[in-house]
């Protein structure tokens, strides 16, 4: 199999060389997917499968009307310049999109058939981009939460401020799970090495639904800071002094029987968080 990964420099891309080490790694400076001549003129013959963890991931950002256009090439447009590519040289395309692409109001884990209803405009990009894949044959959507990879993210973050002696404020009423970058490498690669039928996977860690504040006392008590340090709050206490702020979903808690079914059962987040902060960190 020949593997392009683009958005290599990222938290997932990252972790995608590491499980891919043949695969040819593209950062933006190797391939720019926003440029549809750069992505129309590169070499795709050779090509077996195409793994897109690129794209705009700063979402109070992305409210800024200032920076719409960057936000919808990256999320939405370049999404479908290597649709096309996929269709023509017959690659698989493998997309990463998010939870955010719902609102959050449904009841229970959200199954991959539910109907998208963004908050924010990075979660109306992000929706945009999925739809470029409903008539692509070989493809794999996958929407996964909260990762944590190599690089800044809210768990190092937390780390940090518990070896500094800081109490932060935390937000404890949006649930979900984590997801640990490696492990969604992984879960991938079992797509595609398996062979499982084309469409949309949820993909996550496993374990009980946590809040950010949940998963920041769990880092707290690992660096051997007392989970109390934590101040909780409501995520309408959290930004009523911070207007710009974008819209988040508060249940992102996604239904994994579908990913279990097709043979890959992710790893507890509390297994991988141990890992994480001993070994990565």
């Amino acid at each position: 199999m020949t593997a392009v990964i683009v958005g290599a420099g990222g938290q997932l891309g990252r972790a995608l060389r590491r499980q891919f080490p043949d695969a040819v790694a593209l950062d933006r400076a190797g391939l720019d997917v926003t440029d549809p001549v750069a992505v129309r003129t590169f070499d795709w013959p050779a090509v077996d499968v195409v793994l897109n963890a690129a794209g705009y991931t700063k979402v109070d950002a992305a409210e800024d009307p200032a920076n719409l256009e960057a936000v919808r090439a990256a999320n939405t447009d370049a999404v479908g310049y290597l649709a096309e590519q996929a269709e023509r040289w017959r690659f698989t395309l493998v997309h990463v999109s998010t939870e955010y692409v719902f609102d959050g109001t449904h009841a229970g884990p959200i199954p991959e058939d539910l109907e998208p209803s963004p908050l924010s405009v990075y979660g109306q990009t992000k929706a945009d981009g999925e739809l470029h894949l409903e008539t692509l044959e070989r493809h794999y959507l996958i929407r996964t939460t909260w990762v944590v990879g190599e690089g800044g993210n809210f768990v190092a973050t937390m780390a940090e401020l518990g070896d500094r002696g800081v109490s932060p404020t935390v937000v404890d009423d949006q649930i979900g799970r984590p997801t640990f970058a490696v492990d969604l490498a992984a879960g991938i690669a079992h797509l595609l090495q398996a062979g499982a039928p084309f469409g949309i996977y949820n993909l996550t860690n496993d374990g009980e639904p946590v809040s950010w504040a949940d998963l920041a006392a769990a880092v707290f008590e690992a660096r051997g800071r007392s989970a109390d340090d934590v101040r909780r709050v409501s995520t309408a206490e959290y930004f009523a002094d911070k207007p710009q702020a974008a819209p988040r979903p508060l249940n992102s808690v996604l239904d994994l029987s579908k990913i279990t079914a097709a043979g890959f059962r992710p790893r507890t987040w509390r297994s991988a968080l141990g890992e994480y902060l001993t070994v990565e960190r």
